[in-house]
């Protein structure tokens, strides 16, 4: 009996010192191991690959963003506020019920199939918007001249990015707007183009808050 009971008192105190062990290493020591890594290396990215401007965060740069005027009363949905480049849709978007603060803390895809007639109408919606919106006298936009991430969401519905193609769309449209001219507008947009990752992954795109930090500065200037 006392054999057994010392046996179970052994067992238990190598489990035990066990638990301290892996819970030292595997909770206290790995985490801060990578965490110091991350800072040292990956300091940018480790912190969510935050943007400032004037001093202070405003977005992250793998986050979307919208630029709308202030929502009228009683209206579901702000207009877009024109003075500034706009992102893709942000269709499929849950409603946010847990933290009101933040509008982005929910990312999703409308889910919709490619013949269904809910999506068709969105795409037609939005095309017949951005049409609109960007045409300007002398310079009008044609259908045929909208490229698909204008119309739609991405699998996330948070793409902070745009095509090279889509941004051109708006140069008119954002000089006006901001009384610069097209050639201010078109350096903009292409000095911020980035090519595709590593010279063959992905496509060219242009990230919208970054863009529209520039402009800001370029409009405080002229």
């Amino acid at each position: 009996m006392n054999n057994s009971v010392m046996n179970t008192a052994r067992l238990l105190g190598a489990g035990l010192r066990a638990l301290l062990v892996l819970t030292l290493v595997t909770g206290v020591i790995y985490p801060l191991v990578v965490t110091g890594i991350a800072q040292a290396a990956f300091h940018d990215k480790a912190n969510g690959s935050e943007i400032t401007s004037d001093g202070r965060v405003v977005g992250s740069s793998l986050i979307g963003q919208s630029y709308d005027l202030r929502l009228e009363k009683g209206r579901q949905t702000a207009d877009a506020d024109l003075r500034w480049f706009q992102g893709r849709p942000a269709d499929g978007l849950g409603s946010n019920s847990i933290n009101t603060r933040y509008k982005l803390i929910l990312s999703g895809a409308t889910n919709l199939a490619a013949d269904s007639k809910v999506l068709i109408q969105q795409v037609k919606d939005a095309k017949a918007a951005v049409v609109k919106d960007n045409s300007v006298p002398g310079h009008p936009v044609r259908p045929s001249q909208v490229p698909a991430d204008a119309v739609t969401s991405s699998g996330s519905g948070l793409d902070p990015d745009i095509s090279p193609a889509y941004a051109e769309l708006q140069v008119h449209r954002v000089a006006e707007r901001n009384g610069l001219s097209v050639a201010q507008v078109e350096k903009l947009v292409k000095d911020h183009t980035d090519g595709r990752t590593l010279g063959f992954i992905g496509e060219p795109r242009v990230n919208v808050l970054e863009l529209n930090i520039a402009l800001k500065e370029l409009t405080k200037g002229s």
